[in-house]
């Protein structure tokens, strides 16, 4: 039970990393924000910003979630609610990007 926990864990880790590492990476070349989008100005920039968009998606959620309301507050719903979405995604691109080094080292 804790072996299936620290890799469910692990691959959390790798996909927050893993996402952090991309949108900033994007950011500093591209000289702007990081957003879930799918919008091109042609075919290849489209699935340019979906792949962006599935890779960084996790951090950008999370960024989301600690957006501040009107009277400078954060609302712990959308807290929780990207926090949830965030983490699951990351474990999803975590154990994808995980499983696919290991398929490559061996």
């Amino acid at each position: 039970m804790t072996k299936e926990l620290l890799a469910a864990a692990f691959c959390i880790g790798v996909g927050l990393c893993i996402a952090g590492a991309g949108t900033h990476l994007y950011q500093w070349l591209s000289k702007q924000q990081a957003m879930l989008r799918y919008d091109g100005q042609s075919f290849l920039g489209a699935m340019g910003n979906l792949a962006i968009s599935f890779i960084c998606g996790p951090y950008i959620m999370l960024q989301m979630g600690w957006r501040h309301e009107e009277d400078g507050t954060i609302s712990m719903t959308s807290a929780l609610v990207s926090a949830i979405v965030g983490f699951s995604w990351a474990f999803v691109t975590g154990l994808m990007i995980a499983g696919a080094y290991v398929a490559a080292i061996y």
